[in-house]
């Protein structure tokens, strides 16, 4: 049997590694074993966040819009249910947007579901 040398191999994989360690303080970018501990967590937390960006920005936009809808008297669940019955599909992101910057508009969004709550 042809014995085998990983050198080529283990060497790119070992660099491909450190090379993501990079930047990372004291020996976790240092040495080998560490360094590949440090990066396997961080890719799981990256990985974690991915996902919870999209609930913390969901999250965000529901305040947001609850906040001025009450400025309005009315609250949030009240706001969406109108909305839908009156038949206006806007996401959360954008009404929290026409919330902030665009007021005026938002007002009409508010007297368009209170009309249609009845």
């Amino acid at each position: 049997m042809v014995r085998t040398a990983t050198h080529v191999a283990r060497r790119a994989r070992k660099n491909r590694v450190m090379k993501r360690a990079k930047g990372f303080v004291g020996s976790r970018h240092r040495l080998w074993r560490i360094a590949k501990n440090a990066v396997m967590r961080a890719e799981r937390y990256a990985f974690i966040g991915r996902k919870r960006k999209k609930r913390d920005f969901r999250q965000l936009w529901i305040v947001r819009i609850n906040a001025a809808a009450r400025q309005e008297g009315i609250g949030y669940s009240r706001l969406i249910c109108g909305l839908r019955k009156a038949g206006i599909d806007l996401n959360r992101k954008m009404m929290a947007e026409l919330a902030m910057r665009r007021p005026e508009v938002f007002r009409q969004l508010v007297a368009e579901a209170k009309s249609a709550l009845g």
